[in-house]
């Protein structure tokens, strides 16, 4: 695909997102994370040139290689995959703008141990399992408003923006807008919460017209 057929690509994906935000709401504003995990640091330069600034990764050692080789762009990078606690010091390294996978009370105070040492703070969203999946992590929608303010009362350096959700493993519509509704429920109740980050490349549109105002798209941008 040529550098301008790739343009015209994006465009469209854009034009979906803005159809769908619309749909909401002309106030109603939507951040994408372009999912790069199995991109190549020219793929991510080609998106960057056509204005593409947020970039995800859910491997820490990819984020890290990815991060150092780009460090010369404006870019801002996200970790949106499941932390293992003994990466959590490779990740810190890098100080991602944002982490979206918080998944556990343990690995909620294994963090906040390691950034009080380091006397820094990072931004999360608290994961939700709305689904209900074996498959998925997650807090269980029942108790993630009570696990939100116990991290956020625990653990200071712990910065929770909102929450995060993959939509229902399901072809059913319905269920996977059932799904995006208990997560958008959940974050309307927080305090202070600002992110509802969810939606991915085959149910964005309906993760938009759902609350989400932060989707994360990886083969639509990437890989089509």
């Amino acid at each position: 695909m040529t550098n301008e057929a790739y343009k015209l690509y994006v465009d469209e994906v854009v034009r979906r997102v803005e159809t769908a935000r619309l749909n909401v709401s002309g106030h109603h504003i939507v951040k994408t994370v372009a999912v790069s995990k199995y991109s190549t640091v020219e793929e991510i330069k080609a998106l960057y040139e056509i204005g593409q600034r947020a970039f995800g990764e859910n491997k820490v050692q990819d984020l890290k290689s990815k991060a150092k080789e780009l460090e010369d762009l404006p870019l801002e990078w996200h970790f949106i995959g499941n932390l293992q606690k003994n990466k959590i010091n490779n990740l810190l390294d890098i100080s991602p703008s944002l982490f979206h996978a918080l998944d556990s009370i343990e690995l909620a105070q294994e963090l906040q141990k390691k950034l009080l040492a380091k006397e820094m703070t990072l931004n999360c969203l608290l994961q939700i399992n709305s689904a209900k999946e074996e498959s998925k992590h997650g807090f269980m929608p029942e108790e993630a408003i009570e696990k939100y303010l116990q991290i956020t009362k625990e653990c200071p350096n712990i910065r929770l923006k909102g929450v995060m959700s993959i939509g229902a493993h399901s072809k059913e519509r319905e269920s996977i807008k059932q799904s995006f509704e208990t997560t958008y429920a959940i974050y309307k109740q927080l305090p202070n919460a600002t992110i509802c980050s969810m939606g991915m490349s085959g149910d964005f549109e309906l993760a938009i017209e759902s609350g989400a105002n932060m989707i994360r798209l990886g083969s639509i941008l990437f890989n089509e």
